[in-house]
């Protein structure tokens, strides 16, 4: 008999045969084509776009793309900045409550970028995309799902204010991390967008000092083989939907207007959404002056490439009634228009907006617990021991004093959100000792009160948790005039009342101590008490706002005492400002050092705090910690032989005492809401270090040009170039373990290296590829990272790691022949564990080709020199093109190794001269001392973009030279040619 489920089984497929057919379901039924997913989206696109008016239209190229109810369409908000988690954390409504949004906070993206984890770095990204869905879904007019991350601009410059917020000075490790992190925002539906990423900023932008009127002179080495590089792996990887141009000019025009925003297109076949900055378009008629009109400004943006106007926050009537302008005038066409809107409607049906359902991504929640934990994770990976005498890890402690400004504090920047929870440096270090250990703990600030000379009285702040306005009018130094003081460095403090726990700052119209931390685009909490000459203190204000000259501050920056007691701006110097008697009330070194005399590890945290120690809008000017910081870290090493310091922020810093007298140092950024629990897993040692440096620590600013040369290749600037001695390199960073690495196998394809680890406990060791080109054309880097692989090895484990190598991997931008090349040369491969710590060495033969001479018969571009003095580059014309630009004499370019067979006769290019005649010199192998074949003259042009050939006869010449052209004052020369 078979058995009953056989039985069923045959029965089931009788009745299956003998039963009609069944009748499918009809499809749904759509109003409109373009509502219907299974079309393809360019059809979608399509029957949408030829819907729309054409005010409808350009309607939507504002960041704000107002409801079209008459299509179903609702409003749609572009730009939600996610760089380590949802930024700002807004206040949203929600069943008709206003609730304050928190957000899961990863380590800042310099943080991320240090764990050299892509697979880390992609499940963070698709964490942020998840609760950008979430909150999407809870109030899409705040959370828009065109994500304003990541940002890959390079770490060129560590003063760089907004250093935070990209990854690495290498462009092959930040376009990998790019690439790890859009993949995770977009989610992996093939055709559907979880979010949408944007690149920023388009191109060169690494300062803050006059960011959108300065230009970044970029060569065209230095643009192809640099700049461009981390932009173009993300998008030829499709893993970014768009880019965002800097506030800044590059070679002489604004980067909102660059024709490369279109050009680029051709690095990805998926169509391109490219919104401007936040307020940019005004600043081609406003700071830049480039045009005269905002029509002008609009068109010119439109054709370059930009398909949103981030303008004017939520009221688009200025950049709509623009455009139309731009329209009426002939400035655009109606075909420009619908190119851009299409690029934006792109996004909005890969985003499943226009589905029935939403798309795939519609319901998407967020999983709070395991965004928790991942956080820790990517906390403890992305942090860097940089010194370890055998300190760490810490080995069942008693007592550990944590101290410092940051020992019992989590700060938030720019782009951070609200954290859920905040476990402090302290607290985890409490909570991982448990009830058998002590932590003694102290932020080593002096608290201090300010008592007003004159009457006696003094200051005083509010002591309910809002605060209240700061005045004179106290007779005793109770709580509420008492304040803990907070140096940041250059003399910069905040003061935070001891009352209320509440950090004071200027709201206008007086002092108040009601911020829970410095905050804001101004940050209004900063300060400096400055001694005067008869020894009283006086208190300046030295918030940002004091840089512009409309704020009380820019004329009476110093505070003085109201007749009503109050406190408020109102001198403009020391002389004329109050006098105060400050009293330390306790040293915050002392303190310190009693809590750290006689622990079993003493940990000092120090830091920056990062609404004022460099951000967006604000360079640092040197790379030092604060003053009271390291005076703090030096006595509590002299009360505590095992003294470990953290250093907390965002950028290399010159440790150089702490590197040659602190016993083990760790490094970490702002790492969000599980800093304390990561920081414990790390010095206890359950988590083995393995974050590696992103950027080359440098001992100090003097090793630096200026902020604004972003020639990296004549001014020896990142690991490629720096012949200096860095304190720590790229890619430096201890572990607890030790690794051998083996013999090196290199052949045409592959580069391979056994890696064993030698030591007592599991780690991760980061294997790093880099090569040097032996012999070339052109000044080659010392090293260049080619590739990098993180690898988990127990003890005595060994792991062989390979690495693909293709000859395409040695390009470089030939200035000769305005492309790129691969020449035929030897390149030494370097592995090892830094680009300082190499560890294992062979050859490799690239065969390539040998670069000819020049020929400078045919017409050459200007810009492709081979080196230069004083001069610039300048735009050629507003919409495209490069000139070289010289403002005074002796300033000069210089063309290698020409081929002047058959002798030219004759010079032709091609000027602009605004001002009053010059001259131009053709001279032979040296600007100064080198034979002259001619010398021309210049006549004025009247405008720097009217063009006119000059021709002359050239001195007879043969053989192979270097040419330079030697300007007699302020020219542009666009191109030239020697026949």
């Amino acid at each position: 008999m078979a058995p009953p489920a056989l039985v069923a089984a045959i029965v089931t497929a009788v009745v299956a045969v003998l039963a009609p057919p069944a009748v499918a379901a009809p499809p749904p039924a759509y109003e409109y084509p373009f509502q219907n997913p299974r079309l393809p989206f360019q059809v979608r696109v399509d029957d949408l776009a030829g819907r729309l008016t054409l005010d409808e239209k350009i309607s939507l190229l504002h960041q704000y793309q107002p409801a079209i109810p008459r299509l179903g369409i609702r409003l749609y908000k572009s730009g939600t900045e996610a760089l380590h988690g949802l930024a700002w954390s807004n206040d949203y409504h929600d069943n008709g409550n206003v609730v304050t949004a928190t957000a899961t906070q990863f380590p800042q993206a310099v943080g991320l970028a240090s764990s050299w984890d892509p697979g880390l770095v992609r499940r963070v990204g698709s964490a942020v995309g998840d609760e950008a869905r979430q909150y999407h879904r809870q109030d899409p007019d705040v959370w828009g799902l065109n994500l304003w991350a990541p940002v890959v601009n390079l770490l060129r410059d560590p003063r760089w204010g907004r250093n935070e917020e990209g990854y690495s000075e290498d462009p092959l490790l930040t376009g990998r991390l790019a690439v790890a992190y859009g993949t995770g925002l977009q989610g992996d539906d093939p055709r559907y967008l979880k979010t949408a990423p944007t690149l920023k900023h388009y191109l060169a932008y690494n300062n803050e000092v006059r960011r959108d009127t300065t230009s970044a002179f970029v060569p065209p080495r230095v643009l192809h083989e640099y700049d461009e590089v981390p932009f173009r792996i993300p998008l030829q990887a499709n893993a970014a939907t768009g880019v965002m141009p800097g506030y800044n000019l590059v070679n002489g025009r604004p980067s909102t207007v660059s024709p490369d925003l279109d050009s680029i297109r051709q690095w990805t076949d998926r169509p391109m959404f490219n919104p401007s900055d936040a307020f940019a378009p005004g600043n081609l008629t406003a700071s830049q002056r480039y045009y005269a009109t905002q029509a002008e400004a609009n068109a010119a943006a439109i054709k370059a490439g930009i398909n949103s106007f981030t303008q004017d926050g939520t009221d688009p009537t200025a950049t709509v009634n623009a455009i139309h302008a731009a329209l009426d005038q002939g400035l655009l066409t109606v075909a420009d228009i619908d190119d851009a809107v299409r690029q934006s409607l792109s996004l909005r049906f890969r985003l499943g907006e226009f589905d029935p359902d939403g798309g795939p991504y519609a319901s998407v929640t967020a999983d709070a617990a395991a965004n928790a934990r991942l956080a820790r994770e990517a906390a403890a990976e992305s942090m860097v021991l940089l010194k370890n005498t055998g300190v760490l890890p810490l080995r069942a402690p008693k007592t550990v004093a944590v101290v410092g400004p940051l020992g019992d504090t989590l700060y938030s920047d720019w782009y951070g959100g609200n954290m859920p929870y905040k476990i402090t440096p302290r607290q985890g270090i409490a909570e991982r000792l448990g009830a058998s250990g002590t932590v003694r703990s102290s932020e080593g600030v002096d608290r201090i009160a300010l008592r007003e000379t004159s009457t006696g009285r003094y200051v005083t702040g509010g002591s309910g948790a809002a605060g209240g306005m700061l005045a004179a009018n106290a007779t005793a130094a109770d709580a509420t005039a008492q304040f803990d003081v907070f140096d940041w460095g250059a003399g910069v403090v905040t003061l935070r009342s001891v009352a209320n726990g509440k950090t004071v700052g200027y709201n206008w119209s007086g002092f108040a101590n009601d911020q829970a931390q410095p905050n804001g685009w101004f940050v209004q909490q900063q300060f400096k008490l400055e001694t005067r000459a008869d020894g009283a203190t006086v208190l300046r204000y030295v918030g940002y706002e004091s840089a512009f000259d409309w704020a009380p501050s820019y004329h009476n920056p110093y505070v003085v005492v109201q007749a009503d007691g109050t406190l408020n701006l109102g001198a403009s110097s020391a002389s004329e400002a109050t006098a105060f008697t400050r009293s330390t009330l306790r040293s915050g070194a002392a303190d310190a050092v009693a809590a750290a005399t006689g622990a079993d590890a003493a940990v000092v945290v120090v830091g920056s705090m990062p609404f004022i120690n460099g951000r967006e809008d604000h360079d640092r000017t040197d790379l030092s910690l604060a003053e009271g910081q390291e005076a703090l870290i030096r006595a509590v090493r002299q009360a505590n032989p095992n003294t470990i310091v953290v250093v907390e922020n965002s950028y290399p810093t010159a440790l150089n005492w702490e590197q040659a007298n602190v016993p083990a140092m760790l490094w970490t950024s702002h790492a969000g809401q599980e800093t304390g629990h990561a920081l414990a897993d790390v010095l206890f040692g359950d988590v083995n270090p393995s974050g590696r440096l992103t950027q080359t620590w440098y001992r100090s600013a003097a090793d630096l040009p200026s902020i604004t040369d972003y020639d990296i290749i004549g001014s020896d600037r990142t690991y490629q170039y720096f012949t200096g001695q860095p304190l720590y390199p790229l890619g430096h960073g201890l572990s607890y373990t030790t690794f051998h690495y083996g013999r090196l196998a290199v052949d045409r394809s592959t580069v391979s290296v056994d890696v064993t680890n030698t030591g007592p406990r599991a780690g991760d060791e980061v294997v790093q590829f880099y090569t040097h080109q032996r012999a070339s054309r052109v000044e080659q880097p010392l090293k260049q990272l080619r590739g990098f692989q993180k690898v988990h090895l127990a003890p005595g484990q060994t792991k062989r790691v390979t690495f693909s190598v293709d000859p395409s991997d040695f390009r470089f931008w030939d200035v000769t022949r305005d492309r790129w090349v691969v020449e035929d040369a030897t390149h030494d491969v370097l592995v090892g564990t830094s680009s300082s710590d190499i560890r294992a060495t062979g050859t490799l033969r690239v065969r390539g080709e040998t670069i000819p001479p020049r020929d400078l018969r045919s017409v050459t571009q200007a810009q492709n020199f081979d080196s230069y003095s004083g001069i610039t580059l300048v735009d050629f014309a507003k919409a495209s093109g490069t000139s070289v630009g010289a403002s005074a004499g002796g300033q000069w370019v210089r063309y290698a190794d020409a081929d002047l067979r058959g002798g030219p006769a004759s010079f032709s290019g091609r000027f602009a001269n605004p001002g009053a005649a010059t001259t131009v010199q053709v001279r032979l192998d040296n600007p100064a001392a080198g034979p002259v074949l001619a010398t021309l003259t210049v006549p004025s042009t009247g405008d720097p973009y009217a063009y006119t050939t000059v021709t002359g006869a050239l001195t007879r010449a043969t053989g192979r030279h270097d040419v330079y052209l030697v300007f007699g004052g302020p020219v542009r020369l666009a191109t030239f040619a020697l026949r």
